[in-house]
């Protein structure tokens, strides 16, 4: 994608900021279906999906949507031969700009969605936004932060600070089961 490309992650995690358990399981606690329907809004108006394998967003038009399988199985670009509308890519054989161009796109929004290593890879490549949703009846102590440096204990907030992103005001989805969402963005350049 050009530079017209905006980047914009989705994340749901637990109250301890985690996006799953021990075992890299994503519990149905962790599921909420406000934050579902808002998700699903949203991918409604992306150019790409990106995920690593074991992600899914599992959407009624989840098979329509163009997507990016981020893989180390292959050398660079190959198609999907489990989905249509997709490719696998794998960052260290080609650019993002090469994948996307590959799929048809030269500008237009992409959503990550997963996981801790894809959400990595999107940091140093620049997040514009991220959509960080949390759960705050949950924990998941032990389990699998958004990002790697959360392995260090940081939190996902800490590290989208750290990458030069500010947070805007709260949006609560489910005030019952105490789901919000705060996106993040791009400091603007002084």
């Amino acid at each position: 994608m050009s530079q017209d490309c905006r980047i914009e992650g989705y994340a749901i995690v637990s109250a301890d900021g985690m996006i799953a358990d021990s075992s890299g399981h994503m519990p149905d606690a962790l599921h909420n279906e406000a934050d579902k329907k808002w998700f699903g809004r949203e991918l409604d108006h992306v150019d790409v999906v990106v995920h690593g394998r074991n992600s899914h967003e599992d959407q009624p038009n989840s098979p329509r949507r163009r997507r990016l399988v981020v893989t180390r199985r292959i050398a660079a670009i190959e198609p999907n031969p489990d989905t249509p509308n997709s490719l696998l890519w794998n960052p260290a054989g080609a650019s993002f700009h090469d994948a996307c161009a590959a799929l048809g796109l030269s500008s237009g929004v992409a959503a990550i969605i997963g996981g801790p290593e894809v959400y990595s890879l999107f940091l140093e490549i620049g997040y514009d936004r991220f959509h960080l949703s949390c759960s705050r009846r949950v924990a998941l102590p032990g389990g699998t932060p958004v990002f790697a440096q959360g392995r260090q204990g940081r939190s996902p907030e800490d590290v989208l600070r750290q990458f030069g992103l500010e947070p805007e005001a709260e949006r609560t989805l489910d005030e019952a089961n105490g789901v919000s969402v705060v996106s993040w963005r791009r400091r603007a350049s002084a």
